[in-house]
């Protein structure tokens, strides 16, 4: 019934090595499913939205984190001029530009 220290000892410092890495199974695995399901796609839309930012170029018809939409009169490293209305510009920060609206799907608001 008695049971020697010295083999208690042992045979509990193996359990407890063995139970870490059962205990930590889970979380990798959450972290992992969390990667590949949140992070990753998220890191590839920002990629995406940023190099479309950074294409913007004279012409070409934005949308401001405002939600205001505009024609780019003139583009420059940081700053984007915006045609609101005929003779009504406004300079956007490039950074704040949410979309490019593509020329050929767009229609116009009151058809």
């Amino acid at each position: 019934m008695f049971i020697s220290t010295a083999f208690a000892q042992t045979a509990g410092g193996e359990a407890s090595g063995a139970g870490i890495l059962v205990q930590m199974a889970p979380l990798v695995l959450i972290f992992v499913v969390f990667y590949f399901l949140l992070i990753r796609p998220q890191q590839k839309k920002m990629k995406e939205h940023k190099a479309k930012i950074d294409a913007v170029k004279k012409g070409d018809q934005v949308v401001t984190g405002g939600g205001l939409i505009g024609k780019v009169v003139r583009v420059d490293d940081i700053y984007a001029d915006v045609e609101l209305a005929p003779n009504m510009k406004v300079k956007a920060v490039k950074s704040t530009l949410t979309d490019v609206i593509d020329p050929t799907t767009a229609k116009p608001a009151n058809d």
